[in-house]
């Protein structure tokens, strides 16, 4: 399995024959937009979009990218047809606790403390519950996007239930966990072999790096990685 980020909370994973992109926030992305890459790097090859929830800077690009590669949308069901209606030809809804079958991993949503929406008309729009997203891939490892979130108790039944070995924790503080109840969340619900931080350093309210989470794991497991250079887990 391959993984890239793109900054905030953008994931590639590539398994199998599938390209699994999460979270597809590239256009006002500081990060990603600092890197140089180029938009069509990140969507060669695309097979899938999956989303955590409906918010500006996690929803992003994906109906450039869902129309540009054909891929599948994947979203909870009023997100999903959010953008149904706005373009998204192929779309599969799922809801929170469901598992969806896909030809090289099953994906499954499971909840995450935090809103959804979008703005419409100068009004916000409910977008169906915001979740994390587990993939666990037919040949190789599982992987927990958290999506936005706050710590919570039933992390340990996702553990239990899913047992994830790569966690995309994230860390940035004000609209997600901080540092220490990031770390906390890590060590007391997970046997994460690699902890990936996300959701930071893209705007001035949230934390610029990773460095305090690092800190309070005691550099344990976790893994920072450049901004579009794969690694392999």
């Amino acid at each position: 399995m391959k993984i890239t980020w793109f900054g905030h909370s953008c994931f590639r994973i590539e398994t199998g024959a599938s390209v699994i992109l999460i979270d597809p926030f590239l256009t006002g992305n500081a990060t990603f937009e600092k890197s140089g890459i180029a938009k069509s790097k990140v969507m060669e090859g695309v097979t899938h979009v999956a989303l955590t929830h409906g918010h500006e800077d996690h929803l992003g690009d994906t109906l450039a990218i869902c129309e540009k590669t054909g891929a599948t949308l994947i979203a909870v069901h009023e997100l999903a047809t959010y953008l149904q209606l706005r373009g998204a030809r192929k779309t599969d809804h799922g809801n929170t606790g469901g598992t969806q079958p896909h030809e090289d991993f099953d994906l499954t949503f499971v909840p995450a403390f935090h809103s959804s929406s979008n703005m419409v008309d100068g009004k916000p729009l409910y977008l169906g519950n915001p979740c994390g997203i587990v993939i666990a891939a037919h040949e190789g490892k599982t992987v927990y996007h958290m999506g936005d979130t706050a710590i919570f108790s039933d992390m340990a039944l996702i553990n239990e239930l899913y047992r994830p070995q790569i966690g995309f924790v994230p860390v940035g503080d004000r609209y997600t966990m901080g540092a220490k109840t990031a770390a906390l969340a890590c060590k007391r619900f997970f046997d994460f072999e690699t902890i990936v931080p996300c959701h930071y350093g893209t705007f001035p309210v949230i934390d610029q790096t990773a460095d305090k989470f690092v800190a309070e794991m005691g550099g344990s497991r976790v893994l920072v990685p450049e901004v579009g250079v794969p690694f392999t887990v």
